[in-house]
């Protein structure tokens, strides 16, 4: 005879948890990657790029702009040879979102120090970053995930077009207030993302409360 519980519900269980076994022992089996590699390399380039673009020497822009793309561009690899490789890793998910906070913070800082970027302008921006880190640990604690939206997406790629822009701001000529203005447009976009994924926290919460019985 069949053991009590026994069945197809149990026997989906196990899959089921089988599955999941097989899938953190894939995670754990691979953890220095190509992608993790690609990660470290953003973040061994941002002390470099800050020297750079805090020392005075002909041509300064383009290297620090150089750096400063590379660095970018390892931001869109990793991602996506981790998720087109299967190589996803615990260490990469760490990783992966502090190297992108440490690299442009350290970029915005830089430009302050220059007096090319409003101080109280990049201290919202960075200050939406660290926010958005915490919201996201506290939802994963409570095992949600929140996606990512639109208006992160673009906050991050206007990021990347102002921090350009000012770091070749001497070189831009009558062009120059083109960096101010893809600054204040990251500004609106961070504050908006940032209230954006913070409304949608309250609505996953709130839709939790209701399923679990316990919570009224």
């Amino acid at each position: 005879m069949p053991e009590p519980g026994a069945g197809p519900g149990r026997s989906g269980e196990v899959a089921g948890l089988a599955d999941r076994a097989a899938r953190l022992e894939a995670e754990n089996s691979h953890v220095i990657t190509l992608p993790t590699v690609l990660t470290l390399l953003r973040i061994l380039l941002v002390p470099i790029l800050v020297v750079v673009l805090l020392t005075k020497f002909e041509g300064k822009e383009f290297v620090g702009l150089a750096l400063f793309l590379i660095a970018a561009l390892t931001d869109f690899l990793d991602g996506y040879i981790a998720r087109r490789k299967g190589l996803v890793t615990r260490l990469g998910k760490l990783l992966d979102p502090a190297a992108d906070k440490i690299l442009m913070s350290a970029a915005l800082i830089s430009l302050v120090e220059l007096g090319l970027a409003p101080a109280w302008m990049v201290v919202t921006i960075v200050a939406r970053e660290f926010a958005i880190s915490t919201l996201r640990s506290v939802a994963a604690s409570h095992h949600m995930v929140i996606a990512a939206a639109w208006s992160g997406k673009l906050k991050t790629a206007s990021q990347v077009v102002a921090i350009s822009l000012l770091i070749m701001y001497e070189r831009l000529g009558r062009f120059e207030h083109l960096g101010r203005l893809a600054l204040w447009v990251t500004l609106i976009l961070a504050v908006y993302s940032g209230i954006e994924y913070g409304w949608r926290y309250a609505v996953q919460v709130r839709r939790s409360d209701d399923k679990d019985p316990a919570a009224s």
